[in-house]
């Protein structure tokens, strides 16, 4: 980390904001990071792979950040292809060019780098980056982000003995360029050869804990296809955060985290002294498969005596109860001092309602996915870029509908437009029979109801309108909807996609344009100095230096 005006000039050469108002807000300190990306041999399930290392480490480094601070990421691309990073959870207030995904960035060529400039402005919690393109996350390239509040907020529990990420996921032993090579030529993947823990396979990764002591896990589902299940053997876990919200402090046996979502739980080391076993398996699955972690007790004789905790399966209510039961902490500060439950949402009027329905379709013989009847494709032009330079022919507003078609699927660059300060309803509808993670870049939003059937106007009914928690990724359980309320309060270009990684990237994505005609750089920045820029953008300039 550096402080100080070399800091604080760089930033302002990056990001072409003028040195002045950098220097307002030079108090936030500069967290620095210099990442290789390259290929490497790994071997998570026993069997050599192709992986996608950052400096050499598989899964990428940890990033360490307080709220507010500047991140400045450089990435260089070792690969043989181009590359980009997304930050999921970090919002890029104002800043949709730093997203890192197809439709706001560039990709970083092969053998060239690009620095990121994030920064975690009015955020606490549990985060994680990832490759976005070309489904190199099968490969790896993913890593934690924890954000820890600023030393005078207070945080609703007391500081624990450490602070462990756990980041769990299914995983493939086939190479992700033979992945998206079946994807490409409109075949399934299959099930997924196994699962991974911190890039482990069973019991290759280990948690050390002093007896007595309370220590605070980082839980989040980075893989590309099953919802996850985690328990701790002889121990109950207590959830204290869920995506930068504190929680209610409810007690769990086991944790449902499906993909793209992250958790924070507390377990207190009050069992004798053994190696206890953290099991994670599938969940709604027909096979299910699972893996373990040692969780060490630092007096431990041995392997704890029992059988492993067994957890549920294909069981959707108890996934569903356990859900409803996540609350937003109203009296608990969030990354500022005040209590988070002072902002009312259930008491804002919503301005629009948007219906959200996934399906899926054969189109021109091949699988794809699609949201409310289109299926995605991205641009030969960042979407974002496209429209800051005005270039015509690249997208449309309105490409997708904000209410289900139930039609045919077709192939377009699906682009939604919305006003900058309004306040969504949006409904995820799903009439498939298997569960549905959504996320939305740059926002965190209130999840007000789930519930089996369709959803109609008579099933605000049973919304949650005073302490539904507020997260950036959320579940539909099948043949059934999730409701959220969401701020319009982030002017940019923003993903919202699926996160079984396959969907994704075979059409169930767009993209949200959050607009205002107002230029003022309080609303959004510029395109920064150090963009690239690329497809019909190619050889114009960000802005003079």
């Amino acid at each position: 980390m550096a402080r100080g005006g070399s800091a604080v000039a760089v930033l302002s050469f990056l990001l072409g904001l003028p040195l002045l108002s950098v220097l307002v807000a030079g108090e936030d300190p500069y967290r620095f990071f210099t990442w290789n990306v390259s290929y490497g041999d790994i071997y998570p399930l026993g069997v050599k792979q192709q992986g996608i290392l950052i400096n050499g480490q598989f899964p990428g480094p940890q990033i360490e950040a307080v709220t507010n601070d500047n991140l400045v990421v450089n990435v260089f691309n070792k690969l043989n292809e181009p590359f980009l990073l997304s930050w999921s959870g970090i919002q890029q207030r104002r800043n949709s060019f730093e997203d890192g995904v197809a439709g706001t960035t560039c990709p970083i060529p092969p053998g060239a780098n690009f620095t990121y400039i994030l920064q975690a402005k009015d955020q606490i919690g549990t985060y994680f980056y990832f490759p976005s393109l070309a489904f190199h996350k099968a490969a790896g390239g993913f890593g934690g982000i924890r954000v820890l509040s600023r030393p005078r907020i207070p945080v609703p529990f007391p500081p624990p003995a450490a602070d462990y990420t756990v980041l769990i996921g299914d995983w493939y032993k086939t190479n992700h360029t033979d992945l998206r090579y079946m994807l490409d030529s409109g075949k399934a993947l299959g099930f997924p050869d196994g699962l991974l823990i911190n890039g482990r396979g069973w019991n290759g990764y280990t948690f050390t804990v002093q007896p007595g002591m309370t220590y605070r896990f980082r839980i989040t589902n980075v893989g590309l296809a099953t919802s996850l299940n985690i328990r701790f053997q002889g121990h109950t876990i207590k959830l204290v955060e869920v995506e930068g919200s504190h929680t209610m402090q409810t007690a769990y046996s086991s944790l449902d985290v499906h993909l793209g979502q992250s958790y924070s739980v507390l377990l207190t080391a009050d069992q004798p002294g053994f190696d206890y076993s953290i099991v994670v398996s599938t969940r709604f699955t027909t096979k299910i498969i699972s893996t373990t972690a040692v969780l060490h007790y630092a007096n431990s004789a041995g392997k704890a005596p029992g059988p492993l905790p067994g957890g549920p399966t294909t069981q959707i209510d108890w996934s569903l109860n356990q859900a409803r039961s996540i609350r937003w902490n109203l009296t608990a500060s969030g990354p500022r001092p005040n209590p988070q439950g002072s902002y009312h949402y259930g008491q804002v009027p919503t301005t629009r309602t948007i219906r959200l329905a996934n399906s899926a379709a054969t189109i021109n013989g091949k699988q794809r996915y699609a949201v409310n009847s289109v299926s995605h494709v991205n641009a030969d032009t960042p979407l974002k870029i496209a429209d800051y330079y005005k270039i015509a022919g690249v997208f449309s507003v309105g490409t997708i509908s904000d209410s289900p078609t139930y039609g045919g699927a077709y192939l377009r660059t699906s682009v939604m437009g919305v006003d900058y300060r309004g306040y969504v309803e949006i409904v995820f509808e799903n009439s498939e029979n298997e569960v549905q993670s959504w996320h939305i870049d740059g926002y965190a939003f209130w999840v007000v109801g789930m519930n089996g059937g369709k959803w109609s106007p008579a099933s605000r009914q049973i919304y949650n309108l005073r302490d539904g928690v507020s997260r950036y990724t959320v579940q539909v359980y099948p043949n059934a909807w999730t409701a959220i309320y969401m701020p319009l309060d982030n002017v940019g270009m923003w993903n919202v996609r699926s996160e079984t990684w396959a969907r994704q990237y075979l059409g169930q994505q767009f993209y949200l344009r959050v607009w205002t005609p107002s230029t003022s750089w309080r609303d959004e920045f510029p395109i920064p100095k150090n963009a690239l820029l690329c497809g019909r953008a190619a050889g114009r300039r960000t802005r003079p230096f």
